[in-house]
């Protein structure tokens, strides 16, 4: 049997009690955080079998025993669940572009965007996207990435979309994180398809879909439902395609207009809407009737400099709030979670104690992993990131810049 006890823990964050799972937190209750200072945590076979305060009798006997010296806290490793980490090169050149005045859809409508990113990745090999995609994953999870998903979408062709799905699942097979695929050729329409949209559909429908299904290549289907990339009846339609094939829906919408995406990821129940820059009362209305989780994506509107999504709103309206990083080469080439913590609190106005559910809990039950991982609870799984030396939780997105990760712990064992 595999042990490992934690000792002299300074906090224990994000702890549950009891027999009953917490599936999400939502509304007020996301400024609460249940912690255990001065505390212990005992892990069998890579799941968290007890926890306490070093206060009480506790008799457990254990060869590997990690001392925090009441110094260090340990948190839930964070889950990303918007990451577009598989891509060919990058695109500092759009940077500059935006520097100097063109804004994120003048880009795209001279060939740049994700259509930029998909003539790199059709010119890329597979073993080339794996081995780069592997590094980004390496990177992220040394700064506290315990869980992840990763989307298709820059290939837009059936080679394209099925080489970026098999270099994820590659990924999962040889990754100790939990890892999701999502489906997104519905991310542009490729130059070829400009003016034939009703061509693109139909080979994304009829082609991609049963040949993914066929493989078992992905767990979600997304679609970028925008002005200028795929209307409501579109992104409906793709939806319901997907769905024919077991994959549930997790959406982009609302990062550049009020585009209906919220409405129509509602309507199709769907797992989570992203972005969500540009929402208002009646999107938060549809989101009040569902159980579809809000993820905001706060890194991209960082860097795009555009508006930030308005948190505050959502979470005073009783619903919850995710937070990811959408990683991509494009408009957010970043998967440091703890800088987007940093980015939540400063622009956001979220207390560090609601970006931390929103990047844990609520991040696992955007990836239907709730059960599993994104808090401290007996039986799940001992996912967990050990802090250096903090002073209190705070002053992880305080000390913005620097990582505050000094081990990461997944599935029981020192990664």
């Amino acid at each position: 049997m595999q042990h490992l006890l934690l000792i002299n823990i300074r906090q224990l964050v994000g702890v549950e009690k009891g027999d009953n799972r917490m599936s999400r937190v939502a509304g007020a209750d996301m400024k609460h955080l249940p912690t255990i200072d001065n505390a212990w945590l005992f892990i069998e076979n890579g799941r968290i079998h007890s926890f306490g305060t070093m206060d009480e009798e506790h008799f457990i006997q254990c060869n590997d025993i990690i001392d925090l010296k009441g110094k260090k806290t340990v948190i839930p490793a964070f889950v990303d669940s918007h990451t577009h980490l598989v891509f060919a090169g990058s695109r500092e050149g759009e940077f500059v572009d935006r520097i100097n005045g063109l804004s994120y859809e003048e880009i795209a409508r001279r060939g740049g965007g994700i259509l930029n990113s998909a003539a790199k990745l059709n010119a890329a090999n597979e073993n080339e996207l794996y081995h780069a995609a592997h590094e980004r994953l390496h990177r992220v999870m040394a700064q506290g990435t315990g869980a992840i998903e990763i989307k298709s979408g820059y290939g837009l062709t059936v080679e394209g979309e099925l080489k970026m799905l098999r270099v994820i699942r590659r990924l999962k097979e040889n990754s100790p994180i939990p890892i999701k695929a999502s489906f997104l050729a519905a991310h542009a329409y490729p130059i070829d398809y400009k003016k034939n949209h009703e061509g693109y559909l139909n080979l994304i429908i009829n082609e991609m879909l049963p040949q993914i299904a066929d493989e078992g290549l992905a767990d979600y289907m997304d679609v970028f439902c925008e002005e200028g990339f795929f209307s409501v009846d579109e992104t409906s339609r793709l939806l319901d395609a997907g769905a024919k094939y077991g994959l549930k829906p997790k959406i982009h919408a609302n990062q550049l207009h009020y585009s209906g995406g919220v409405q129509v990821g509602v309507q199709h129940k769907a797992i989570s809407v992203d972005h969500l820059e540009c929402i208002g009362d009646a999107e938060i209305e549809a989101l009040k009737s569902s159980n579809t989780m809000p993820t905001l994506l706060p890194a991209a509107a960082f860097f795009l400099g555009i508006q930030y999504q308005p948190a505050r709103k959502i979470i005073d309206a009783g619903l919850p709030v995710c937070l990811a990083s959408d990683y991509n080469p494009g408009s957010c080439p970043s998967g440091n979670m703890p800088l987007l913590l940093t980015i939540a609190c400063t622009q956001l106005k979220m207390t560090p104690e609601e970006a931390i559910n929103a990047v844990t809990i609520n991040g696992a039950a955007a990836l239907e992993l709730e059960q599993e991982i994104g808090s401290i609870a007996i039986g799940k799984k001992a996912n967990l990131i050990i802090t250096k030396d903090i002073p209190s939780i705070s002053y992880i997105p305080y000390d913005f810049g620097n990582n505050p990760v000094e081990k990461l712990i997944i599935n029981g064992a020192v990664v």
